[in-house]
């Protein structure tokens, strides 16, 4: 029985990643203090506002953000100042009603995105 287990873990190891089709819902329920903020912003470069979803439910904070035509999730570290958010290789980092978004993996004379929230567009 081992031996037939193992088989099928290699076999199912063995298949190409493009073969396996993935998807993620998340769910969260807020209750208590929980929060959802929505933000649009204006950013160099970007011709559409960028939209981007807050929820805050304490100890979880998560920013989703819009990156090439994908929503990624965000979490929430640690910042000397204002909130930083992180998801792979991307860093959104807000203060005030501004914000930066950055690629690590882009060239190193590569500017980060600036981003001004929309409403104090004048």
């Amino acid at each position: 029985m081992k031996a037939g287990l193992l088989a099928a873990a290699l076999t199912l190891g063995a298949l190409p990643a493009l073969a396996v089709e993935t998807s993620m819902q998340l769910v969260l329920e807020l209750e208590g203090n929980a929060q959802r903020d929505v933000t649009s912003y204006t950013c160099d470069g970007i011709d559409d506002l960028l939209t981007v979803e807050y929820i805050n439910a304490h100890p979880i904070f998560l920013g989703i953000v819009p990156v090439d035509g994908e929503s990624l999730v965000f979490v929430n570290v640690i910042s000397a100042s204002g909130a930083r958010y992180v998801s792979g290789q991307y860093e959104w980092w807000t203060q005030g009603n501004n914000a930066t978004l950055t690629d690590a993996t882009a060239d190193d004379d590569a500017d980060p995105i600036e981003c001004v929230a929309a409403e104090d567009i004048p």
